[in-house]
């Protein structure tokens, strides 16, 4: 399961990078998407790999954005009552282990938002312009994308 984080804004950005943006629900900057390891999904997140940062996210991180930013229609926060009584699942930890093993999906639970709007990171990003390698905050964190996500919590 990767975690999509949109870091750059629209100015100057290629049409069709800006569709693929648009397909992923990226509208705005700090607002993160889960997808699934598909080629399907792997080919998008390559052509947007210049505006966005995106890595592998583990079940406790995801445990903690659904927790703190998991919103349902109507701007109603996520809460363990209603994962309990909307899914077979009987707290949002057991939720988010189950996305991650890949045995649920966040359209399991009813009225969830896919989009999940962060705060910009504690302390700032080291760099909007430059790739990970390169010290920046762009491109495939891996694993440490779960450092980033903490620090938007």
């Amino acid at each position: 399961m990767y975690a999509l984080v949109r870091v750059r804004g629209n100015v100057n950005v290629r049409g069709s990078i800006k569709d693929t943006l648009k397909m992923l629900r990226l509208h705005k900057v700090n607002h993160c998407v889960l997808l699934n390891d598909t080629p399907h999904n792997v080919g998008m997140i390559q052509k947007v790999k210049d505006y966005v940062a995106f890595g592998v996210i583990d079940a406790g991180t995801l445990a903690e954005m659904l927790s703190n930013r998991g919103k349902l229609e109507g701007d109603i926060k996520l809460t363990d009552e209603y994962v309990a009584e909307n899914t077979e699942y009987d707290s949002i930890k057991a939720l988010a282990q189950a996305i991650c093993d890949g045995a649920a999906t966040l359209k399991d639970v009813p009225n969830l938002k896919p989009v999940f709007r962060l705060h910009p990171p504690r302390k700032g990003h080291a760099g909007v312009k430059r790739t990970v390698q390169q010290g920046g905050v762009l491109g495939n964190h891996g694993e440490d994308i779960n450092k980033l996500l903490k620090k938007m919590r």
